[in-house]
């Protein structure tokens, strides 16, 4: 084996020198870039965790508005069940209420002509009976027909003015009154006081109090009484209209099937 000399160690030296500071200087550059290719996957990771969590974030928030709108869909679905039986029970009621405006109807088409058969038949009545209150009772006839042809005036309140009026003429016959009025003696009237006892007696008294008189409903005329009963007709005047106490008193009356 050949001895190396001096100078080639000293080159070998040198080169393995220049050698080694080649390589250091190629592992730094390769530190350096391997460095930054660190600092590029760590920037790049965080920017996709930040998306993942800004994913996440939004993800959460699709969720919540997902349960929310599924509550409130429930809710708006319990509510509608509720709106449609509501609108079901008023549809039924706007059906049974179509049916009783029909029966209505129909219950018209036989109430009026009767309405209208009571007034005659009341009227009739009036003409025949006792003529206490007379033209007060006419009056009331007269106002009937006018609201019975009188389009603001409702059926049944039509109906309910005749029924009063049909109560009203059942009192005359059980309520003991006085009043003031023009009694027609065939050829002459005169203002004279009335007073009837139901429909037993009506009798009348001028107003001096001299002449007194008794109707009688089947002559349908008036007949002049005698003198003893001109003090108890004017008692019982004043007994009607309260300013004596109510008494015995002594009143003409024309017994059943009397002459």
């Amino acid at each position: 084996m050949s001895k190396v000399s001096k100078k080639s160690l000293i080159a070998s030296a040198m080169v393995g020198a220049l050698a080694l500071t080649a390589s250091n200087f190629a592992a730094a550059d390769a530190l350096t870039d391997l460095q930054k290719a660190e600092a590029k996957i760590f920037k790049a990771s965080a920017k996709s965790q930040a998306k993942i969590n800004t994913i996440y974030e939004q993800t959460q928030d699709l969720l919540g508005e997902y349960r929310n709108t599924i509550d409130e869909a429930d809710v708006l679905r319990g509510y509608n069940d509720h709106v449609q039986r509501m609108v079901d029970d008023q549809k039924a009621n706007i059906v049974s209420l179509q049916k009783q405006i029909d029966g209505i109807d129909k219950i018209k088409q036989g109430v009026v002509p009767l309405m209208y058969k009571m007034i005659d038949s009341l009227e009739k009545f009036i003409e025949l009976d006792v003529p206490m209150n007379i033209d007060r009772r006419k009056e009331r006839v007269a106002n009937l027909r006018n609201v019975m042809d009188d389009s603001n005036v409702t059926v049944s309140e039509q109906f309910r003015l005749v029924l009063e009026a049909y109560e009203i003429e059942a009192g005359y016959g059980t309520i003991f009154d006085a009043y003031q009025g023009e009694i027609d003696l065939g050829g002459r009237t005169l203002t004279a006081d009335f007073v009837h006892m139901g429909r037993i007696a009506l009798v009348a008294q001028s107003l001096d109090a001299k002449h007194s008189w008794l109707w009688n409903n089947e002559t349908r005329s008036w007949e002049e009484l005698g003198d003893e009963y001109l003090k108890p007709i004017t008692d019982a005047i004043r007994m009607a209209r309260k300013q004596l106490p109510p008494d015995l008193t002594k009143l003409p009356v024309f017994a059943a099937g009397a002459k």
